[in-house]
């Protein structure tokens, strides 16, 4: 039967053409962008697990850049710890001359005074390997190199480092000054008797707490001393105080009956002493004297600090100084190969984060990216399709124009 109102060979020949075209776009656009899955309506989950590699890429990206100035920072401390070595080699070499029992005072004061200058530069070394502002052979403490990106199993993500300790490797000598901090008391500083009364106390009072930070407290006889850390706060610096009250009395008369405890919650910075002797049991043992806190502030002595005191004017001085000269060489070769330790395994983790990174690229490729030979196959195939749909429609839409030769 046939039909002018109904073309069902058009219409198939229509939606045969729909489709061809349908497929034509997706070519295109993998042509185009030379990917099979661009966005998420291509493939959600495939696309979900490839976006998030990419961000991981460009994280790595990041932590190679922190490696290599990490690297850089403990190259410049490694260079300057060579040298510093190569320095101590030569100042060792002159006191091993002024050790020559030939050799006259006059003369080892010239020694000297080649000492004195290869200490000045070793000085001026160690205070210029600074890369920025980080200087790994001066001071204490650690510096942190971001390493890796950790993505567990279950999603989450944590930041891997490697941490490179600094080597003092300074001639400077202590510069520490004592200085009066904060500590209060609900008793002053004076003797007070402590049985049946009130119990003296101890606050330790707010403050930045520095390197050195000395706390006393002096209990009939005993002196006790704390030496508080650097970056603790006031209820942690309360507690060690009395573990050293504590432990400063043990094997003492009254070790049975006096006691340093620790308040609670608002009181947690606060030390209570008890004595449940009676008054006069031993002459002072129940007098507490709560001293103020020191700080000692400044710079600790270096590494090197004894390489300024060597002094080979005399044939003694010269036999001290050989021993003296053996445990600085020793600490600067000591930090020179720690330092190449560290540089070296940067690197390597370097090295990985790059290899790395071609692997996780390798795999986003493998699974977003378009093979461009079945592309252009796929292409020639539906441009012939696409021909051959039109000519379809063409020959199918030409139908109902033969039913009008029946009419005539």
């Amino acid at each position: 039967m046939s039909s002018i109102l109904t073309n069902n060979s058009a219409m198939v020949a229509l939606d045969t053409l729909r489709g061809i075209n349908k497929n034509m776009a997706n070519v295109q656009s993998e042509i185009s962008t030379g990917k099979k899955i661009a966005n998420s309506t291509d493939n959600a989950a495939i696309w979900s697990i490839a976006t998030v590699m990419e961000s991981d890429v460009k994280s790595f990206d990041q932590v190679s850049d922190s490696l290599n100035l990490g690297s850089a920072t403990v190259g410049v401390a490694r260079a300057g710890a060579e040298q510093v070595t190569d320095l101590l080699q030569e100042a060792k070499a002159l006191i091993v001359a002024a050790n020559d029992p030939s050799v006259s005072d006059s003369d080892r004061e010239k020694y000297q005074t080649d000492i004195t200058e290869l200490t000045g530069t070793v000085g001026s070394i160690v205070d210029a390997a600074s890369l920025n502002g980080q200087n790994l052979l001066k001071g204490s403490g650690d510096i942190e190199v971001l390493s890796s990106l950790n993505r567990q199993d279950d999603g989450t993500v944590s930041a891997g480092r490697i941490s490179v300790g600094r080597n003092n490797l300074s001639t400077a000598e202590s510069t520490f000054e004592t200085a009066t901090v904060g500590v209060a008391s609900s008793t002053g500083t004076s003797a007070t008797e402590n049985s049946g009364g009130t119990a003296p106390t101890i606050a330790i009072a707010a403050g930045t707490i520095t390197e050195q930070q000395t706390y006393s407290v002096q209990i009939g006889d005993t002196a006790v001393s704390y030496v508080a850390e650097a970056g603790l706060d006031q209820d942690a610096i309360a507690a060690g105080f009395a573990d050293a009250i504590n432990t400063a009395l043990d094997g003492t008369a009254i070790a049975d009956t006096f006691t340093a405890a620790v308040g609670t919650g608002a009181a947690a910075n606060t030390i209570t002493m008890t004595n449940t002797a009676p008054v006069g049991a031993s002459a002072g043992d129940n007098d507490v004297a709560v001293g103020a806190a020191t700080s000692q502030t400044g710079e600790a002595a270096g590494g090197l600090n004894a390489l300024a005191n060597i002094d080979v004017g005399t044939s003694a001085g010269a036999a001290d100084a050989l021993t003296q000269i053996d445990a600085l060489l020793q600490s600067a070769i000591d930090a020179t190969a720690e330092f190449g330790s560290k540089q070296k395994r940067i690197d390597n983790q370097n090295e990985f984060v790059t290899t790395l990174k071609d692997s996780l690229k390798t795999g986003i490729g493998a699974m977003t990216d378009a093979n461009l030979e079945e592309t252009s196959a796929r292409l020639q195939s539906l441009q012939v399709q696409q021909q051959l749909g039109v000519q379809a429609l063409s020959i199918a839409n030409q139908g109902p124009q033969q039913l009008l030769s029946l009419f005539r």
